[in-house]
């Protein structure tokens, strides 16, 4: 799923920096689908790299 995300929003990105004319409605479309595609990424990133556990502020207040 993280490649085929992956590879959708390099394509789009491809087209928007091209130096090709598209209707302004369609400019508008794809930086629409390139904003969440990368927000879509980012979540997915995110999932990925959370910490496996975390310490509470008061833990040590506990053994003074």
């Amino acid at each position: 799923m993280k490649k085929v995300i992956r590879k959708i929003s390099q394509a789009v990105q491809v087209v928007l920096l091209a130096p090709i004319k598209l209707p302004a409605k369609a400019m508008s479309v794809l930086k629409y689908i390139a904003v969440g595609l990368g927000i879509i990424e980012q979540v997915m990133q995110e999932e990925d790299t959370e910490p496996k556990a975390e310490r509470k502020e008061g833990s040590d207040a506990d053994d003074e």
